[in-house]
């Protein structure tokens, strides 16, 4: 079927700037900054008021500034080649993927993830799962992969945070407009919007499909505002991770049954179904319905299935795993069971899990049972996933449970900063992007002169400084300042000061207060006249979780302590835009997880890709990174069994590095007033982020690891070996 891009309401353009709309609806220019520019030279301050949303921003630019810009030469010279660029990757044949797998290349891989963060504009995410996600994706593309995602389009997305005056969180959610979205509906073979219907015992829901084009990868959409046979049940179903655990079963179950269907009613039949944590798992329950359908046995379609599905983990306690009431699966999927013939047992069983609290239906457990192929996403994360799931293998020592594991990278040229990709440029080369998995070329990082990556560092830095500046202005001229605000806002941030970092989901065990134990001792370190420090806090709290929102009003407490001198600082809504100038710009990121809580975390990969080093937990990605010249290590990753005496030494150890070592080689400077042995660090911090934790060397492990095995099979004798053997 023939797609069109919609007219953004008939809006005419300059016949010569005609091709800005098809780039807008082309996630694309999420991850090159010259395509952003298009959109920001034309009208600054509109980029910035429509939140860096291209088809929002095309809708709204005057008629004039369009008209201007054709006359200027500079604009149209770089219009023409971002065009050329974004047509040689479009039209490109010799991928990685098809010049590496020719054979494999007409094959689907189909990615079902419950949260896609692809840019701050788009709000399908909420945290770290979903920005892994997005750059798996992105990444995806650049390597030429047969890969569709499917996820779940949020009219609600995830909330906007705002922190009252007494520092209490609190969550508001903006109305979703998709004619401001680089989203459109996907037609169905006859023409109309293509809508999924679902039966769900006394419940009917219908969804329509939407399509997000990222990069040379389609993402397919089932839309949450859907039609429904009981809308009280469903209202809360357009919210990421809010509402009753029933609307969360729904979620799932939309995703998971009702993207297999959006999938074949496109025509498409996946060899690989790669379920990103366990919230998508439902899919294979219709895979194994369809093999029914065809006259298989449940035993039969079951292994069946399972040799087409490879299963990713991020979840590093049993607790954290999404479970639902038994009696509810059995309700809601009855009709899906009554239609397989099987028993009601026969389906729980799948998902049958007893965590200590009684029986649930556990979504990890249902994917892991139907999966060949299994993976944590560090190396520390695969030894707690085989001690996790040991149960499941009772008769294998716990060394042998077939869990591996696949370390979290990130998506380079969506974070590494403008300023030091053109560094790269000028003294690594301007293909530097062509070679990110080779070592060699992080070697290269060395003959980048110390002045000009320390003068780099200070011009983000000051960037981060003004935003925090920025963003009170805005709150200040919305008329919702207090006192409280002006102070934890970071308007007393010094420019010249050491900035210590700290942003990430507000969790308990990521111990976001460990620094506060000691009050006394940290009010040292900020008002050391001659070596102070400030840190810079950012992250959102769970809706439901009071104990996420009482860190924060913690940390805001502390910052109006006059003692503390205005050196702490709580920045609002932490989201992909807010994230970028944090790990552009502050001179140390810090993370301090209750060890082995941290899956694997890539916040800190992203700003040591931009040459901020790491002060963390041995814990995630951190423990296989670290290598005493990058960073520093809190501990020595020993794990206790009180959590209390484990916060305490943990955080004596964090004051002990912050006292001996991190702040004196901040402020160590030579007679050019360079800080020579921390321009080291700097260096050596994106080498390690560089060679090794990239979504470019992720995704071909995936594909080596994950998805050739099971495509290859596919394409190949029928009589191999179970893959899961």
């Amino acid at each position: 079927m023939t797609e069109t891009y919609p007219l953004v309401h008939e809006r005419s353009l300059p016949s010569s700037l005609e091709r800005l709309r098809e780039l807008a609806y082309n996630l694309w220019w999420s991850w090159h900054e010259e395509a952003q520019g298009l959109y920001r030279q034309l009208d600054p301050l509109l980029w910035e008021d429509v939140g860096h949303k291209p088809i929002a921003f095309l809708r709204r630019v005057s008629a004039d500034k369009l008209t201007a810009a054709t006359e200027r030469i500079a604009y149209t010279a770089q219009y023409n080649r971002v065009l050329r660029a974004f047509d040689s990757y479009m039209g490109e044949e010799n991928t990685w993927f098809a010049t590496t797998y020719p054979e494999l290349k007409d094959q689907h891989i189909a990615y079902f993830s419950t949260e896609f963060g692809l840019h701050e504009s788009l709000p399908l995410y909420a945290g770290g799962l979903g920005v892994l996600s997005g750059d798996h994706t992105k990444e995806a593309s650049d390597l030429g992969l047969p890969f569709v995602g499917v996820g779940l389009l949020y009219h609600k997305g995830y909330f906007t945070q705002k922190i009252n005056a007494e520092g209490w969180q609190e969550e508001t959610y903006e109305d979703f407009d998709p004619d401001d979205q680089p989203i459109h509906r996907v037609p169905g073979p006859d023409g109309n919007p293509l809508r999924i219907t679902l039966e769900l015992g006394e419940l009917t829901i219908t969804s329509d499909v939407w399509k997000v084009q990222v990069g040379r990868a389609p993402l397919y959409l089932l839309d949450t505002e859907l039609e429904s046979s009981n809308p009280e049940l469903t209202q809360d179903v357009p919210r990421l991770y809010g509402g009753s655990r029933l609307t969360r079963l729904l979620q799932e179950i939309l995703l998971g049954v009702g993207g297999v269907r959006v999938l074949r009613s496109l025509g498409l039949d996946p060899q690989v179904w790669h379920i990103n944590e366990g919230h998508c798992a439902f899919l294979t329950l219709e895979l194994i319905r369809e093999r029914m359908a065809e006259g298989e046995s449940f035993e039969d379609a079951c292994e069946q299935v399972r040799e087409r599905v490879a299963f990713t983990t991020h979840t590093p306690v049993s607790a954290g795993f999404d479970m639902f009431d038994l009696d509810l699966v059995a309700r809601y999927l009855a009709p899906m069971r009554e239609e397989m013939g099987i028993s009601q047992k026969q389906l729980l069983d799948l998902g049958r899990h007893n965590p200590g609290w009684g029986e649930h239906f556990s979504m990890a457990h249902l994917a892991l049972r139907l999966s060949a192929l299994h993976n944590g996403v560090s190396k520390l994360h695969g030894v707690v996933s085989r001690q996790l799931f040991h149960h499941e293998w009772p008769d294998r020592p716990v060394d042998q449970v077939p869990i591996f594991h696949i370390t979290n990278g990130i998506h380079v040229q969506t974070w590494i900063a403008p300023e030091i990709a053109g560094l790269f440029d000028e003294y690594i080369g301007r293909d530097w992007v062509n070679y990110l998995d080779d070592p060699h070329i992080w070697e290269a990082v060395d003959a980048i002169p110390e002045d000009a990556l320390w003068e780099t560092h200070q011009k983000l830095k000051q960037d981060l400084i003004w935003f925090l500046s920025h963003q009170i202005q805005r709150r200040w001229e919305a008329g919702e300042i207090t006192p409280p605000h002006l102070v934890w806002s970071g308007t007393l941030f010094g420019r010249e000061v050491l900035t210590i970092g700290f942003a990430r989901r507000f969790a308990t065990y990521k111990r976001a207060t460990l620094l506060f134990r000691d009050l006394g001792r940290l009010k040292g370190l900020v008002n050391d006249r001659e070596r102070p420090v400030q840190f810079v806090f950012a992250g959102k709290a769970h809706p439901q979780d009071e104990g996420g929102k009482a860190l924060i009003q913690e940390i805001c407490r502390h910052a109006l302590d006059p003692e503390l001198g205005g050196r702490i600082a709580f920045l609002e809504n932490y989201d992909i835009a807010v994230a970028r100038y944090l790990v552009r710009g502050v001179d140390v990121w810090l993370n301090n997880p209750r060890r082995p809580r941290e899956a694997s975390g890539t916040s800190g990969q992203k700003a040591s890709l931009n040459g901020i080093p790491n002060l963390s937990i041995l814990d995630g990605w951190w423990a296989e990174g670290y290598n005493g010249r990058n960073g520093w290590a809190i501990g020595s990753g020993i794990e206790y069994d009180s959590e209390e005496e484990q916060d305490q030494r943990d955080a004596d150890e964090l004051y002990r590095v912050l006292e001996e070592e991190v702040i004196p080689l901040y402020y160590e400077r030579d007679d050019e007033g360079l800080p020579r042995q921390w321009l080291s660090r700097m260096r050596e911090a994106i080498k390690t982020a560089g060679a090794y934790f990239t979504t470019r060397r992720m995704v071909k492990e995936y594909v080596e690891r994950l998805y050739t095995p099971i495509l290859q099979r596919q394409a190949g004798a029928r009589d191999a070996t179970p893959i899961g053997d």
